[in-house]
Formats: structure tokens, C-alpha cells, sequence
């Protein structure tokens, strides 16, 4: 017998690709890249037990296997839900998903002010790119707002409860990274809420992660506080021997300043590998650190201004989605009568005419 992994043939978007058997279908569309994987509020990879709890991952079945071509009856979250043999998969070619996952969107906008101009997350916020491409001009909601006492949970952590979305990641990070766990989710419904209960300073040597992985701006660096847009500083990738972690981090500069330290992301905005506060909040000198080079900005992002070495753009597979080039990205020389290059228009002696363009037949 073979000890490989059975592959499942998997279909998302009209794009197959073979992934061992187990994988969810929204690591199978990641592993296809591009828009074609569905958004995550809550999901992370490295945190045993996340997902299921957003539901901006929503996909559509629309055959579930070779075996049992049946679709499915509603939107499975697909972090949650594993591949099958044979299964088709609909995300930005169905209209179900779209209509839902603005829904969702609506939703989690309920509560959560839109106060980016004032917020730290502004430019890096999941729940901001969302909104813009997922959102609508107004809300439905008649209600009063739910608002929460600022709670102090140490020198370096701020908490903005109004902000948060309940995605659980940073209860799940205090609770796999550390040996005890001083916050975590708090009354029911929409009481519910982070806190310490006794407003306990969160203390722990790799406490800071929390501010990582918080998808919102719910969480956010005291010592990066309304210092710096993110969009204005160059992040680069630099290590230090440090004995508590891998050192290996992401400085945000400006000049030969460091505003902050965090650690680095892969493109679908989680850690590689997590640090320890005396890396996050002790070390804002360049002297401390061993500077590589500019991060690789892999994904669409406004902190990718073109100025950025090794900058990826994201990979164009709405051909392969619909079927066909859409119109948007053909060449406008290759479908228009005027404007050819070949024509220079300084050559051509008084205003332009149709005619300079068009040749008689």
C-alpha cells in the first residue's frame, strides 16, 4: 500500500486542482490563489479549533462529488468543510454567494463603527477591504448602537470593544500560546464581549500576537498609536538573535525611524511565526536589528504604493473563471477604430478626423 495522501479532484471557479484528502475547501482555493479563495474573518491556520464563526467564507456546492453529484442545499462555510472527490465549488461565479456575503457584510457592520480615518487598522483592515467590495451605501439598521466602558489591559494593548467583530482568534492565540489565559469572551449575545473580567493587564511574554491576529481594529500597538499611517512608513524584513523567538520580524520605517515591529504575514494576512514582546515593543531601533530588504507585498494592498522592491501583483484568473477575456482587460488599441499607435497625432497637420484613422476602402 502506498503512505501518500489519497488527492481529491476539486473544482472552485471553474478551476480545478488535485489537494490530499481532508484539505478544506478554502485551503484548496488558496492553493488555486487570486480572488478565487473566499475572505476570512475568523479562520487562521495556525490556530487549532478557528473558523465557522464569520461566515464570510460561504461558498456554494453545486456538486459534492463524483459518487454523489447532488448539490448541496445551502452555503457551507468552507473553511469548515472538507473536499470531495469530484466536488464543484461556486464562489465569485455564483450569484447565491455574492448576495450573501454582502448580507454578512451588512451584518458585521451593525456594530462595528466605520471610524477608519481614526483608527490604527486603517489600510491593513480585513473588514475594510470587505466592506468596499462587499458593502452597500446605507444600513437597515433602525437600533441603537451596542457601546462598551474602556477597559485598560495593560501598557502596550489597547482594546477597542466597539470595534470588535467576536472572530475568537485572540482568545484562541491566549489560549494555545500561553500557560494561562486572563481574557476571553464574556456574557452571551450581543453582550458578549473581550475582556479580563477584572481588568488584568495581559502581561504574558507572547501576549502582543493578539494584536496580529485581530482582523479589526479592535486590538491595536499602544506604542504605534496615531503615529504613523501605515501607508506612510516602508516595511522591511529584518531578525535578531533573540532568545525567546525566531526574531524574525517586520519593521514598519520611515526614514531611519522605527514606528513598530510586527511579525511577518504571508499573503493571506497570518503570521509566519509569532514573537515575543521584547521583539514587538523593546526594539524600535534599526541598531537592534539585522535589516534584510523590503517586505513582498504579494497581495493587492494600499500599503504597496509601486515604490517596493520584489512587489507581486495578484494573479489575473477571471479569463479562466468565466470562460472567456473579459472586455475591461483587452487592449484598447485592438477594438478601437481611432487611437492606433502607429498613428502619431503630432504628425498629422490640424485636428484629427475620423478619417485620419479610417482608410478608404
Amino acid at each position: 500500500m502506498s503512505d501518500q495522501a489519497p488527492k481529491f479532484k476539486v473544482t472552485v471557479d471553474n478551476i480545478s486542482i488535485e489537494v490530499p484528502a481532508g484539505t478544506t475547501i478554502l485551503n484548496a482555493a488558496r492553493m488555486i490563489g487570486g480572488d478565487v479563495a473566499p475572505p476570512a474573518m475568523c479562520y487562521y491556520s495556525k490556530l487549532k479549533d478557528s473558523g465557522g464563526k464569520c461566515r464570510t467564507c460561504l461558498v456554494e456546492v453545486s456538486k459534492g462529488s463524483e459518487k454523489d453529484p447532488r448539490p448541496m442545499p445551502k452555503l457551507v462555510p468552507s473553511c469548515r468543510t472538507t473536499v470531495m472527490d469530484g466536488m464543484e465549488v461556486k464562489n465569485l461565479t455564483s450569484e447565491k454567494v455574492i448576495d450573501a456575503r454582502k448580507g454578512i457584510v451588512e451584518f458585521l457592520l451593525i456594530n462595528h463603527p466605520l471610524d477608519c480615518p481614526v483608527c490604527d487598522q486603517a489600510g491593513e483592515c480585513d473588514l475594510q477591504n470587505l466592506s468596499y467590495e462587499h458593502g452597500t451605501e446605507g444600513t437597515r439598521y433602525e437600533f441603537p448602537r451596542r457601546t462598551f466602558e474602556k477597559e485598560d489591559i495593560g501598557p502596550f494593548i489597547s482594546l477597542h470593544m466597539t470595534r470588535c467583530i467576536m472572530c475568537f482568534r485572540c482568545v484562541f492565540t491566549a489560549d494555545q500560546l500561553t500557560d494561562k489565559r486572563e481574557h476571553g469572551i464574556l456574557e452571551r449575545g450581543d453582550h458578549a464581549q473581550i475582556s479580563t473580567m477584572l481588568s488584568k493587564a495581559l502581561d504574558h511574554e507572547f501576549i502582543g500576537n493578539v494584536i496580529d491576529v485581530c482582523p479589526v481594529g479592535a486590538l491595536t500597538d499602544k506604542t504605534f498609536r496615531f503615529k504613523n499611517r501605515v501607508w506612510f512608513t516602508k516595511p522591511m524584513d529584518a531578525h535578531r538573535d533573540c532568545p525567546k523567538c525566531s526574531g524574525k520580524v517586520r519593521l514598519w520605517m520611515r526614514g531611519e525611524e522605527v514606528f513598530r515591529v510586527t511579525a511577518r504575514k504571508d499573503e493571506w494576512g497570518e503570521v509566519e511565526e509569532f514573537i515575543c514582546n521584547d521583539c514587538r515593543f523593546h526594539k524600535k531601533e534599526t541598531k537592534d536589528w539585522v535589516i534584510e530588504g523590503p517586505s513582498v507585498i504579494k497581495r493587492s494592498s494600499v500599503i504597496s504604493q509601486g515604490h517596493y522592491v520584489g512587489t507581486v501583483n495578484t494573479p489575473v484568473l477571471i479569463d479562466k473563471v468565466i470562460g472567456k477575456q473579459p472586455k475591461f482587460l483587452m487592449d484598447i488599441h485592438e477594438v478601437s477604430d481611432v487611437n492606433k499607435p502607429e498613428i502619431h497625432l503630432s504628425r498629422i497637420e490640424g485636428p484629427a478626423h475620423s478619417g485620419d484613422f479610417i482608410k478608404a476602402n
